[in-house]
């Protein structure tokens, strides 16, 4: 036989077995990630007797993006604009720290919600805890609903600063009753097909919490992606959440972790290095056009301190420099006080951020 007529002989065992392997990789692949629908029903944890919020009442809440219980003095892998800042996770000293001053803030602000972003819940990275459960039962049943959503779930993600299972989610919780919570999903990030999943699915988390005597109040928060410049990304998640919001009926509330800046003038302020994650012209700009917010284009263009909500583990930043959580409200609702807590040493490497509404 010719050695050529032989290698045409192979050549198709060779396809087949090139496509049993790609089939195989696509399994695990699909096997080790996550895959919520567009809308979905969140978990939720409340008491069938736990009372309703009621007509006329000021509801206080309170937003916070908590960075998995990390606590200050780290300088993680994705802190530095080059990707290779020397830390991959917090010892159990420091979220054990943490975890105690997460819950003295929300003992000493006495929100009735309580919106938490970046919750760790069996992540190798914090030991597998669930972290919503931690602080809900330090909090000695002041808040007995909870809800929750996870935006970044894989049994394994083969990242070489990670190589383990993560669970990252949205949790909110209720002093008063919770009806139902959904969760929404983001526009992904753009990316190779395996890049992205494993990568975050953004989503918003939002529960609707009975009121007696009038319409539910909804409460909604996010952390939405960061990193995204050469594609859409922000544009479309902003385009989502505008979308969602046109159509939940008010009054109803928004807040969590947008990582945008809210105008010009903020991101004029930072300094060069800093601007390379945001664009000039902001994408959050819809929001803040169609909706009242906290901080608003004024406050944040006055450049004073106490509107700023985030502190930057780089060491290169070194100070709190920039607006990226905000609070977004339905029309007419009225506020009676807002502000962002600035702890001093941090917690977070974010602020909380408090706002309270009259119900109608």
């Amino acid at each position: 036989m010719r050695p050529q007529l032989r290698r045409i002989r192979w050549l198709p065992r060779l396809v087949l077995s090139l496509l049993a392997v790609g089939l195989a990789l696509t399994g695990l692949v699909y096997a080790l990630t996550d895959h919520p629908k567009p809308v979905q029903a969140a978990d939720v944890t409340c008491p069938a007797d736990t009372p309703p919020l009621k007509a006329g009442q000021d509801v206080k809440l309170l937003s916070w993006n908590v960075q998995y219980l990390a606590g200050r003095g780290y300088v993680f892998f994705y802190d530095t604009l080059a990707g290779d800042g020397p830390d991959t996770r917090p010892t159990p000293e420091s979220i054990a720290r943490t975890l105690d001053e997460v819950v003295d803030v929300i003992r000493a602000e006495n929100a009735d919600v309580v919106m938490l972003q970046e919750v760790d819940r069996d992540s190798k990275r914090t030991d597998y805890a669930d972290q919503l459960q931690l602080i809900q039962a330090r909090l000695g049943g002041a808040y007995p609903c909870t809800a929750t959503a996870y935006y970044h779930r894989a049994a394994f993600v083969p990242h070489p600063k990670i190589m383990g299972k993560v669970g990252l989610s949205l949790s909110t919780l209720s002093k008063t009753s919770i009806a139902a919570a959904t969760r929404y999903q983001l526009p992904r990030i753009c990316g190779d097909p395996v890049t992205v999943a494993f990568n975050f699915k953004r989503a918003v988390l939002g529960v609707t919490l009975p009121v007696q005597g009038s319409r539910p109040l909804t409460a909604l928060h996010t952390h939405m992606d960061a990193f995204a410049q050469g594609c859409t990304t922000m544009q479309n998640q902003v385009a989502a959440v505008q979308e969602l919001l046109d159509t939940t009926p008010a009054p109803w509330v928004m807040g969590g972790d947008f990582n945008l800046l809210g105008t010009r003038a903020a991101y004029d302020r930072l300094r060069e290095r800093e601007r390379a994650y945001f664009n000039p012209d902001t994408e959050l700009t819809p929001l803040m056009d169609n909706y009242e917010s906290f901080p608003s284009r004024a406050q944040i263009d006055s450049g004073e301190p106490e509107f700023i909500t985030h502190y930057a583990n780089d060491p290169a930043v070194g100070r709190p420099d920039r607006t990226i959580d905000y609070f977004f409200y339905s029309a007419g609702l009225p506020r009676t006080a807002e502000r962002v807590r600035q702890d001093d040493p941090k917690i977070s490497d974010h602020y909380a951020m408090l706002t309270t509404v009259r119900l109608p």
